[in-house]
């Protein structure tokens, strides 16, 4: 079969840094926390952009591209609608896997949890504070359902905000959060050679991390 295209020659060198264990924190969140503020200070270009893989009732993994809202030492929060296929997924199956991928500073960071509704207080706090376009089209939108065209999604925007005119929007029933419990952090440095350094952190039983050294 003919090629259509190939990127071999897209193939460059990481050398923008190391790895090592005596610099990590031996907390996960504080060492996610250390290497989310230099992304933001670098500056990277959407440092809170995460993809969020998920599971299909039938067993077949889906992944989407999600913004990070919150964190604290417990856990990752992010929102969206809960009758979307991601909803609807970690409905059936409450784990997810998350990738952070930081192109400028060649790093990456992967983590693996277990997935739970925020209470209906943090989505409504969170709702308020969003723009009010935004509240709008939580409600004129089916996520991911077929539609007829983007000239009926326009129209559903202008019913909703004639329903809500000189009112505050409310939260959408269907709308809301997910927090993150991790039990494994990768953080992912990009090395020359591809002889990367992957440090992993693993939570036990007794609640303790570990961190352990994989090989790239």
């Amino acid at each position: 079969m003919p090629k259509i295209l190939s990127t071999g020659a897209l193939r460059r060198e990481y050398n923008s840094g190391q790895l090592l264990e005596a610099d990590m924190n031996s907390d996960p969140f504080e060492q996610f926390k250390i290497w989310l503020q230099e992304a933001i200070a670098y500056p990277v270009h959407s440092p809170d952009a995460v993809t969020i893989a998920t599971v299909t009732p039938e067993g077949t993994p889906d992944a989407r591209i999600v913004l990070l809202k919150d964190l604290d030492q417990s856990s990752l929060t992010f929102f969206t609608n809960y009758e979307s296929p991601t909803g609807q997924q970690l409905k059936k199956n409450p784990h997810a896997a998350c990738v952070f991928w930081w192109p400028e500073q060649e790093r990456q960071i992967r983590i693996r949890g277990f997935v739970e509704p925020v209470t209906k207080q943090t989505s409504d706090d969170y709702f308020k504070s969003r723009p009010r376009g935004s509240q709008l089209a939580a409600h004129a939108s089916s996520q991911s359902e077929v539609i007829l065209s983007r000239d009926w999604l326009d129209q559903q925007l202008a019913n909703v905000s004639k329903s809500f005119e000189n009112k505050d929007v409310a939260r959408p029933p269907h709308w809301g959060g997910y927090r993150i419990a991790p039990h494994t952090f990768e953080f992912w440095q990009g090395r020359a050679n591809r002889l990367h350094d992957r440090l992993r952190y693993r939570l036990e039983e007794d609640k303790v991390w570990i961190l352990e050294r994989l090989a790239p």
